[in-house]
C-alpha cells in the first residue's frame, strides 16, 4: 500500500488491508489533524480493500466530522463502489461523483438541507510515505 498527498488530498494505491491498516491509519489521522475543509482520497490507484481497511476509511471519516472536516472518496473502483452500497455505506460517506448522502444531509423533520458540493479542486501532491 502507498499513500501520497498532504492535507487536503491524498492518492491511496495498493491493498488497504489489515496489513497495511496500522500505517495508514496514521497517515490519514496526521492529514486530516494538519489540514482544514475537504479531505479527499482519491482511490483510482486502490487495488482492494478489506474490512480492516473499509474500517479505516470510517475511521477517518468520523475524525474528519470531529475535527469540522469531511472525508471525500473520489474515483472509487467500480468494485468498491458495491460493496459501499451493500454496505449502505455510501449513504454515509461523501463520495465525489457518485450518490453518496452526507451527513446532516437531512435536517430535523426530515426535511433535506441544501445538498453538498462534490467538486474538489485537486492540490499539489508530495510524496508522505514512499
Amino acid at each position: 500500500m502507498h499513500i501520497k498527498g498532504d492535507h487536503a488530498e491524498l492518492v491511496v494505491g495498493g491493498r488497504l488491508d489489515v496489513r497495511s491498516a496500522a500505517d495508514a491509519r496514521t497517515v490519514l489521522h496526521a492529514a486530516v489533524d494538519s489540514g482544514d475543509g475537504d479531505l479527499v482520497l482519491d482511490l483510482a490507484e486502490l487495488d482492494s480493500w478489506d474490512a480492516t481497511g473499509l474500517g479505516v476509511i470510517m475511521g477517518a471519516h468520523r475524525r474528519a466530522g470531529r475535527c469540522g472536516r469531511r472525508l471525500v472518496l473520489r474515483e472509487v473502483p467500480p468494485q468498491m463502489r458495491r460493496l459501499l452500497v451493500a454496505t449502505r455505506l455510501h449513504r454515509i460517506l461523501a463520495i465525489e461523483g457518485g450518490q453518496g448522502a452526507r451527513r446532516g444531509q437531512r435536517g430535523q423533520g426530515g426535511q433535506r438541507g441544501p445538498a453538498p458540493s462534490t467538486s474538489i479542486e485537486p492540490d499539489v501532491h508530495i510524496l508522505t510515505n514512499p
